[in-house]
């Protein structure tokens, strides 16, 4: 996994950082919420570590403004606090576990592993490049974990074709399905779908000359 730890005493941050690399995870430490934070707006994570008392913005308060702005990653927080109110606050604001310290690192291995095992293979998102992925559940396209904003019809093309990832849909399942059996015309659906390539930040839709479009299955899935 892909890991972003925040933890401000150094002894601790570089325990924590090579003994999970020792487990085989990539592992990127920081002692400021501010540069942590500014980071991972940069970078996609599969999981946060965070300490809540740290320089800059604290370990809630991180979490919280990453989700104002749509980005959800796992999280543990490790934390001396020993507060309800702030476990409470913690678990609110959608983080998947709290140890307090001191721990040890064979524990914090193990809920590592524990969210690892229940992300590996995320069933409602599928993979649609690099970079784009799509929330089957919730209907959204996501960039690098951003959700992008999309017209109802860019979003229901975009939720077909994810849907049949690796398979042509034809201009007749694009009529049926965005267009609710409406009649309109193939250069009607091409110009549609133009428009919402010009919107993309990748090339992940492709033209199948005669038959309709398609997004191929990614060869890169990390």
């Amino acid at each position: 996994m892909k890991i972003l730890l925040l933890e401000d005493e150094v002894m601790l941050n570089e325990s924590i950082t090579e003994y999970l690399e020792l487990q085989g995870h990539n592992v990127k430490s920081f002692v400021n919420g501010d540069e942590a934070f500014d980071d991972i707006q940069q970078n996609a994570y599969d999981l946060l570590i965070l300490d809540i008392n740290v320089p800059g913005l604290d370990g809630l308060e991180l979490l919280e403004k990453l989700h104002q702005l749509k980005l959800h990653t796992p999280s543990i927080y490790i934390s001396a606090l020993v507060d309800i109110e702030d476990i409470s606050r913690a678990y609110d604001l959608g983080c998947n576990d709290y140890m307090k310290k001191p721990f040890h690192l064979k524990e914090l291995a193990l809920r590592v592993d524990k969210i690892k095992l229940s992300t590996d293979t995320p069933r409602v998102h599928l993979r649609l490049s690099k970079n784009y992925s799509y929330d089957q559940e919730h209907s959204i396209l996501l960039f690098k974990q951003v959700e992008q904003i999309l017209t109802k019809k860019q979003s229901q093309i975009i939720n077909i074709l994810a849907r049949n990832r690796g398979r042509v849909v034809d201009f007749e399942q694009f009529c049926e399905y965005v267009w609710q059996d409406t009649f309109v015309d193939n250069a009607t659906i091409r110009a549609e779908v133009n428009r919402l390539k010009k919107t993309l930040k990748e090339d992940i839709i492709i033209n199948v000359r005669g038959m309709g479009y398609m997004i191929d299955k990614p060869k890169v899935l990390h």
